[in-house]
Formats: structure tokens, C-alpha cells, sequence
């Protein structure tokens, strides 16, 4: 009993641990950027939605520092400051615009050709 409740308190401080919003946005990266790397090599992709995918890794280095200056300077998260917070998600809605412009492109030339 006493090496089970052992393992389960340090199983769940590790998972406590390693487990936080920080790391796993971090970890995410890595998958976002095979992505991009197998759809940049595939060449079937339209190339602004391509730049519209690549523009969204723009937006992570910028809200990451953003985020530090408003805890920083302001004491509290990039949500709760509107300019910064604004700023920083300009660059997620354009590229969204740019995925969704380049997906556009390729349908209308699709029915064009039909």
C-alpha cells in the first residue's frame, strides 16, 4: 500500500510538473512545424495559404513576448491588455485571411476549369 500511494504522489508531481500550459505550448511547436516542412515539401499547397500557415508562427513569437512584457510592466496577462493583446492577434487574423484567401484561389480555378 505505502509503495503504491508512493508512486502515485510522485507520478502526479511529475504530471503536475512536466504537464504545464507553458511546456505543452512549447511541445506544440514541434508538430506544428513538421507540418509545415511536410506541406512546404509536398508542393501542393496554394502559396499564400502556405505564407498564411508560416505567418502563424509570426504570431507565436510575437503574443509570446507581448506576454512577458504585459506581465511584466502591467502585472497581469496579455488579455487583460487591450493594445498588446490586439496587436498581437492582428497577426493571428491575417493569417487566417491568407490560409482561407489561398484555399479560395485554388477553388475557384478548380471550377473555372470545369
Amino acid at each position: 500500500m505505502l509503495i503504491d500511494q508512493l508512486y502515485r504522489e510522485i507520478m502526479d508531481s511529475i504530471f503536475t510538473t512536466l504537464m504545464t500550459k507553458e511546456n505543452l505550448f512549447a511541445i506544440s511547436l514541434f508538430p506544428y512545424i513538421g507540418f509545415l516542412w511536410f506541406l512546404t515539401n509536398s508542393g501542393k499547397a496554394p502559396k499564400l495559404a502556405l505564407a498564411g500557415f508560416y505567418l502563424l508562427l509570426l504570431f507565436v513569437g510575437i503574443t509570446i513576448p507581448a506576454g512577458i512584457y504585459a506581465q511584466n510592466h502591467y502585472g497581469t496577462s496579455l488579455a487583460n491588455v487591450d493594445w498588446l493583446h490586439g496587436g498581437a492577434e492582428f497577426f493571428l487574423t491575417l493569417s487566417n485571411i491568407l490560409v482561407v484567401l489561398g484555399f479560395r484561389q485554388v477553388v475557384i480555378a478548380k471550377e473555372a476549369e470545369e
